[in-house]
């Protein structure tokens, strides 16, 4: 049974910032001490000394934010690329329990990986050229479901505020081109602590069709579930589901 108020930390996707998981903070709450920090390179994260960044650096920058904080093994629930890191400070025994939701990494050919990149620096540029006009735009429903379709069903469930923060936070990551360019992949094997690994159904970033089966080889003793009706991001689509995911997890530790 996991012990009363034990920490949590939670880790957001490539060019995101740790505001994602704005909708799910206070349901965890409840349970653990939530900590949802903003990774390196990205806004309001530290700066990276190192260019071009690596996402090894993002990994080694996470875990001294542990050190920071004093948390030796935490929950770690992480999406896309913080499911990635999250799974390699668990390489590290940094990790109580992981909960990956649609982890990147997890590259087959050159191929699979070059088409997730090229959706994400499209939403990239999408974010900076749209950025001195897109406010006004973004108070349409129909605007938001559109411009954040490749990472959500439904982005017209953001307010105005949160997607122009969402697509702010998308065009001011220092490091996306770094990130984005990088050819490294997930090391980590043999995490010492129980995973989940929760795909989202509609992920059209990384189709769990395509690298769920790579997922389940190289992590053989990993729980895999498939997190209905959400797209990449599932915290924008479905703040409820993704807090039963992580809490599922934690308790299973």
């Amino acid at each position: 049974m996991v012990s009363a108020r034990s920490d949590l930390v939670l880790l957001h996707g490539v060019v995101m910032s740790g505001a994602v998981w704005r909708e799910v903070v206070p349901l965890l709450e409840p349970h653990h001490r939530v900590h949802a920090p903003t990774a390196l390179g990205h806004r309001g994260g530290a700066t990276a000394l190192r260019r071009p960044a690596r996402f090894a650096d993002v990994v080694d920058d996470a875990e001294r934010l542990l050190d920071e904080l004093g948390l030796d093994r935490p929950h770690l629930a992480g999406n896309s690329m913080g499911g990635w890191v999250a799974l390699e400070l668990a390489a590290r025994g940094r990790a109580a329990s992981v909960c990956a939701l649609s982890p990147a990494g997890f590259w087959h050919d050159d191929a699979a990986h070059a088409g997730a990149v090229r959706k994400l620096r499209r939403l990239v540029w999408l974010a900076r050229v749209s950025q001195p006009v897109a406010p006004p735009f973004l108070r349409l429903p129909p605007v938001r479901r559109l411009v954040l379709r490749d990472v959500a069903l439904r982005g017209d469930r953001l307010t105005a505020a949160d997607a122009a923060r969402t697509a702010l936070d998308t065009a001011e990551c220092a490091v996306a081109a770094d990130l984005l360019g990088s050819d490294e992949a997930l090391t980590a094997r043999t995490p010492a602590c129980p995973v989940t690994v929760a795909w989202s159904e509609h992920d059209a970033i990384l189709p769990v069709e395509r690298f769920g089966p790579i997922a389940r080889e190289r992590l053989p003793g990993a729980t895999f579930r498939v997190l209905p009706g959400v797209g990449h991001v599932p915290m924008i689509d479905d703040p409820n589901l993704v807090a039963a995911a992580v809490l599922d997890s934690t308790r299973a530790a």
